[in-house]
């Protein structure tokens, strides 16, 4: 079964991304930040990440930077799903090592789309 890690502050969106993700047969464990992710990852070894911008504690873009400095992690896909559309924000993520950028709110339909894309599941 594909495993997902959600890192979002919000409950209700780690809620609804739960709920999509499972009824579509992804296992998921989720953090309310990233350094809870980065602490649940190693345990959890995720196919792909999918991380809020900004959180508490550690956001995504630090999340992620993280992630890709350990070798397990290097190639996982990691999704940035957040309110912030502006292309800084996009390069940033990118040069992080950020595999693609959802804008919130999201589509449930694109979200599964994205996912069997990056996963290939």
């Amino acid at each position: 079964m594909t495993k997902i890690l959600i890192a979002d502050d919000s409950p209700s969106i780690r809620m609804m991304l739960g709920s999509v993700l499972n009824e579509n047969g992804y296992q998921v464990q989720d953090a309310e930040n990233g350094r809870v992710a980065l602490e649940k990852a190693s345990d959890f070894g995720p196919d792909l990440v999918i991380t809020d911008l900004n959180m508490p504690e550690m956001n995504g873009i630090t999340l992620v930077q993280n992630l890709r400095r350990n070798s397990r992690f290097k190639f996982t896909p990691i999704l940035v799903l957040t309110t912030e559309g502006q292309e800084e924000k996009r390069q940033s993520g990118r040069a992080a090592g950020a595999t693609g950028w959802l804008v919130k709110p999201f589509n449930p339909e694109k979200l599964i789309a994205v996912v069997k894309k990056l996963t290939n599941r």
